[in-house]
């Protein structure tokens, strides 16, 4: 039988890169939502409520690591975002913005009598 090697960091590496695609992105999302947590325990006695509070109950009180425990236990998780999606949501995007430049351009004609074209 092959023995779990006992490290510092808990949950392990392994176990967390099998809720994510790769190494970046448990990064990312980690860091992420150790922001979100030690915002929430920023603001605990403003009464304000915007940040969701952790999801586990977790022996350490930082947030970096209840944020592993959350991606470890599946609460955290990343959605990632399809390119032809993003594209398209780009060039709308970008169409409005033609749209309203030329809905507020003047464009001034040859004759001087004539009324401006919008």
């Amino acid at each position: 039988m092959a023995q779990i090697p006992v490290t510092l960091m808990d949950p392990p590496i392994e176990e967390l890169l099998d809720h994510v695609d790769s190494k970046f992105t448990l990064v990312a999302l980690a860091s992420r939502r150790a922001r979100q947590v030690n915002s929430y325990y920023n603001s605990l006695g403003e009464g304000l409520g915007v940040v969701v509070p952790p999801q586990v109950a977790s022996a350490s009180g930082k947030p970096l690591s209840i944020a592993f425990e959350e991606v470890a236990a599946g609460k955290a998780t990343f959605v990632r975002p399809d390119p032809a999606e993003l594209l398209a949501e780009a060039e709308a995007a970008a169409g409005l913005l033609a749209e309203d430049d030329v809905e507020g351009m003047i464009i001034l004609t040859e004759d001087a009598d004539a009324e401006p074209i919008a």
